[in-house]
């Protein structure tokens, strides 16, 4: 087989060289094209976290001022023995967390605050849940009701606590006058060490309805009306449609209710400050309430920074096991 001359096609060989040198050229072309497109894009990227920063700066700079420097100044006092002028005196390590353990007045403090939670969050979710289901009936006059059951979010825990100091009068309360009626002797309502923590409760109970009616009326008028429609058509009853439908499908807003109540419970302090003190015989000393005593009445700030830190791993570790085991039963749409 006879081999081509090149020399005979010079006009071919050289078109053929042009092309791999312009291919080439192409090639150097784009990358250094998408390069600088890189460029300007991180600088974009930059510039727009720069200006997110710069909106955030506000925020950011209150949490730091009233959240993230309590906290480590807390988690530092809880080592030291601390004056009541905030001086710090000398490092003692873990000696106030080992006060903790064989403390029986922190032991009765978290015995009494689990009680509370007990008492609370049930009972505010399943009333809050109840009137948020008549409120969301299509009926003449509902819209007075629905202002009357979250009238309760206008009012401050100074002024609620205030109502059922003279609601829970011996004498006086109105409780006790209503069950006089029923031929039912004076109750002790706040005097009493077996009954101070209930009462509180239902105070507690009374005033967290409100906010958790709103949300739950919400979240029951976000489900599609069809689904209730074609329930009805099926012969489902209105148990059936509770159970099978609005339950479930309430069931994120529930789980975020139900998380912000045992926050808030944990968090409880007002009430107990306006109503027993903490009294009667320790019976409604809460953690929060003991913090602040031990910090402001006895001057240990120490031991009320660890306390204070021990009550911070309690709700987050709550908070956690809630996240971890109770959202596998929510269901999301």
């Amino acid at each position: 087989m006879r081999l081509r001359d090149p020399l005979k096609f010079p006009i071919k060989g050289i078109f053929m060289w042009i092309f791999i040198f312009k291919k080439d050229d192409i090639k150097g072309v784009e990358i250094l094209e998408s390069e600088s497109h890189k460029k300007k894009k991180r600088k974009a990227e930059l510039k727009l976290f720069g200006t997110g920063l710069l909106y955030l700066l506000p925020a950011l700079l209150l949490l730091t001022v009233f959240m993230f420097y309590p906290m480590i100044k807390t988690l530092y006092f809880s080592f030291f023995n601390v004056s009541g002028g905030g001086g710090v005196d000398d490092f003692v390590g873990l000696k106030h967390y080992k006060s903790l353990i064989v403390s029986a007045e922190f032991r009765q403090s978290m015995v009494a605050t689990l009680k509370f939670v007990l008492y609370v969050v049930p009972g505010q979710i399943i009333v809050a849940l109840f009137l948020a289901l008549i409120a969301s009936e299509k009926m003449k006059g509902m819209g007075f009701f629905r202002t009357v059951f979250s009238s309760t979010l206008g009012v401050s825990v100074a002024a609620g606590a205030t109502i059922w100091l003279f609601l829970f009068h011996p004498s006086l309360g109105g409780v006790n006058q209503i069950l006089g009626y029923l031929g039912i002797e004076n109750i002790e309502w706040l005097t009493s060490s077996k009954l101070a923590l209930l009462s509180i409760a239902i105070t507690t109970v009374w005033m967290q309805i409100g906010i958790n009616f709103i949300i739950l009326l919400a979240g029951i008028q976000n489900i599609s009306q069809e689904m209730y429609e074609s329930a009805e058509i099926d012969g489902a009853g209105y148990w059936s449609r509770l159970f099978n439908i609005t339950i479930p499908l309430l069931s994120p807003v529930l789980f975020f209710v139900f998380i912000i109540a045992i926050i808030g419970s944990f968090q409880t302090f007002g009430q107990i400050d306006l109503l027993t003190s903490g009294g009667p015989n320790n019976s409604t000393n809460l953690i929060v309430y003991s913090i602040y005593q031990q910090a402001f009445s006895y001057g240990h700030f120490g031991f009320a920074s660890a306390q204070a830190l021990v009550l911070f791993v309690i709700i987050l570790l709550v908070t956690v096991f809630q996240f971890v085991i109770g959202e596998r039963r929510v269901h999301y749409q």
